[in-house]
């Protein structure tokens, strides 16, 4: 099972109680715990000290943990709640709960309107989007021209701002989203509705040893 390790392992810092976590998110108690085996393996990849860092997150999202990407980066800040430079174990799972395909709708929405307002004003900006959608392109290794990302950008506020403010606020966010599902289809990870043992391939072979952990 590659680098999944039958070995007990000591609770990390941040570990919080599977029962607590399963209760304030989508995830059962047996998810939660399924999760736990899933951060460590992360936690442990290059720092070893049982907290996620970014290079760490990067490399267990997309193989590489020095090409920086400003999505990583975003969703590494999402779920480092603490803003303390790394995610620990009950960061890990609130935040990829929103994930979860039975997690409500509204805050799928809400999470992606932040993974945008990339300067933290409570507004999406037309820069901002133009960012976050290069940043996308790349790392889905699209060559769009810059006369096609324009257009996307442009399409989107002609749809999306409505008073013509020239940015997006949370409702017109919301509204935009509940008109085009596809803006959310990456808010939502098929194998988290019933994670176990058998993790995405991204786990499997991951940098630490089980003499490691």
């Amino acid at each position: 099972m590659g680098c999944v390790s039958s070995k007990q392992f000591k609770r990390g810092p941040g570990y919080e109680d599977p029962n607590i976590l399963a209760k304030e998110t989508t995830f059962s108690v047996k998810e939660v715990e399924a999760l736990y085996e899933l951060y460590k393996k992360i936690s442990y990849s290059i720092f070893k000290d049982g907290l996620i860092h970014k290079e760490e997150f990067q490399f267990a999202l997309f193989r590489n943990s020095n090409n920086k990407n400003l999505f990583a980066d975003r969703i590494f800040d999402l779920f480092d709640l603490k803003c303390n430079g790394v995610i620990e174990f009950g960061e890990f799972v609130r935040s990829l709960s929103v994930f979860h395909p039975d997690t409500p709708m509204a805050e799928k929405i809400t999470f992606a309107f932040r993974l945008y307002d990339l300067r933290g004003t409570g507004f999406i900006e037309r820069e901002e989007l133009k960012e976050m959608v290069l940043a996308i392109l790349n790392e889905s290794e699209l060559l769009l021209s810059d006369e096609a990302v324009e257009q996307i950008v442009d399409q989107t506020f002609k749809q999306a701002d409505l008073n013509d403010d020239g940015k997006i606020d949370p409702e017109e966010w919301k509204a935009l989203a509940s008109k085009n599902p596809a803006l959310l289809k990456n808010m939502s990870l098929p194998y988290l509705k019933d994670i176990t043992m058998a993790f995405p391939s991204f786990v499997l072979n991951c940098g630490a040893s089980d003499e490691e952990l």
